[in-house]
């Protein structure tokens, strides 16, 4: 197996000695001066294995492992100095490094750690690799239900998973529409053919160009070998396009040419490469409002709009929240050594009773916290979290009169929507950006209304 090594020092001989020396055990070796020249390696190409000296001018040794850490977490880092005292090895071990070695070095000494450092990348990628299928499998499971909005779904994925058409899935966040797509790629006849998934709002706007098409050697600072874009990856098979509405303007252009002719052109090079794709694009947007305000391009829209797939909230099909947290509970359970035999019937009510705001994603956390919780082989109602009973007219202080019609308009319009932004801070950690996505609203409109409603974000307790 070849494995990619960096190697940063600020010696240009020492490098050149290091990359000769390991380029003889099928090892492509990256080198680079400081620490800043290693991260922007680190951001274009896939390293297995960073070796550092010690010190270094800017960014030294110990500052560019704390950033590898907290960047690429399982990178494994060997650190090099010439000054091998035991506080300086115990240091960088302590702060995350794989090993060190001394200099100067001896060449099978280095080999030996080099080799022990990649056989430990190796496993964590395999465990990575095994992770993902499982995920894969899972979600693909995932499709459970029968209500009427989600028979429609299922035909059709049914009528459009042999075709090659373009799909556009539409819906909230936390709807499933990852879990749609792997069910069209693999139930489909590219089924043996790549899945490449890309979030497109997660990736900075300078670099998703490159990260569709891929780009030459040189092409810009950084660029220091080549490398093929989402689009070849993904060539045969199906490219994924997550939040394609957070699509920058200026690259929609070109993925339009890239659907429309089939071809793309990877950054600083002018050849036109072919490319066989089937693409599926999601979004939690409403497009067509976005095209009337400029934000997407309209004939892109037309060009992913050819077969639509709408996704119902969850909220929308409240038959198929019982087989769902059922569904949920036996992999989870089975996960962590537990066997569920179901819910109580008190359980299963309040979960229908319950907006869902976050969609199958939030019902999935939610089971999950009560596996976990969970004493016997039924889920209680008390194994439940407490934010989904937020809502209730005993729990609100709102009065209730006339058949249900509230005494109180305006307080009980107002628990509703503490209801809402307490799930979804639940549902994201506390992290209100993220929660102000799940609900559909701006980050500056979330922090009015939690200063309207009175909500401490850090009180909430998951």
């Amino acid at each position: 197996m070849t494995h990619n090594v960096l190697v940063v020092d600020d010696e240009p001989k020492l490098c050149d000695l290091l990359a000769s020396a390991l380029s003889q055990n099928e090892i492509t070796v990256f080198t680079a001066g400081n620490g800043l020249h290693a991260l922007k390696v680190l951001e274009c190409e896939d390293i297995d294995l960073v070796i550092s000296d010690w010190r270094m001018p800017g960014m030294d040794g110990p500052q560019l492992l704390a950033e590898i850490k907290s960047r690429f977490p399982q990178l494994p880092v060997i650190v090099m100095t010439a000054y091998s005292t035991v506080k300086n090895a115990v240091q960088s071990m302590r702060n995350g490094a794989f090993d060190y070695i001394a200099k100067p070095f001896d060449i099978d000494e280095l080999d030996i750690t080099v080799s022990k450092a990649l056989q430990f990348r190796d496993i964590l990628k395999d465990n990575q690799r095994m992770r993902a299928e499982l995920d894969e499998h899972q979600q693909i499971d995932s499709l459970v239900g029968d209500s009427p909005s989600f028979r429609r779904v299922l035909q059709a994925i049914d009528s459009v998973r042999e075709s090659n058409a373009t799909i556009l899935l539409t819906g909230e966040s936390g709807t499933g529409k990852e879990m749609v797509a792997r069910a069209i790629h693999k139930h489909g006849n590219r089924a043996d053919k790549p899945f490449v998934a890309v979030n497109c709002a997660a990736i900075p706007e300078g670099l998703l160009e490159s990260e569709m098409f891929g780009h030459r050697k040189g092409a810009f600072t950084g660029a220091v070998a080549d490398r093929i874009g989402r689009f070849q990856q993904a060539d045969k098979g199906t490219l994924f396009l997550d939040e394609i509405g957070e699509m920058p303007l200026a690259l929609q252009a070109k993925i339009l040419r890239a659907l429309q002719e089939r071809v793309i052109e990877p950054v600083g090079d002018p050849r036109e490469r072919k490319v066989d794709v089937r693409v599926i694009a999601a979004t939690n947007k409403n497009l067509l409002d976005a095209v009337a305000n400029k934000e997407f391009r309209e004939d892109l829209y037309y060009r992913l709009n050819v077969f639509p797939i709408p996704l119902p909230a969850l909220r929308e099909r409240v038959e198929d929240i019982a087989p769902l947290a059922r569904h949920f509970a036996n992999t989870l359970g089975a996960a962590a050594g537990k066997r569920f035999s179901g819910f109580s019937a008190a359980a299963l009510q309040a979960m229908a009773n319950y907006s869902w705001p976050g969609n199958i994603r939030e019902l999935q956390n939610c089971v999950e916290r009560a596996t976990i919780v969970a004493s016997g082989s039924v889920i209680e109602e008390d194994d439940l979290p407490a934010y989904l009973f937020a809502s209730r007219p005993s729990d609100s202080g709102v009065l209730i009169e006339n058949n249900g019609v509230p005494a109180d308009l305006e307080a009980a319009l107002a628990q509703v929507e503490k209801s809402y932004i307490l799930a979804a801070l639940q549902q994201s950690n506390g992290v209100q950006a993220a929660a102000a996505q799940l609900i559909g609203i701006s980050e500056r409109s979330f922090w009015y209304r939690l200063k309207k409603l009175g909500i401490h974000v850090d009180k909430i307790v998951r």
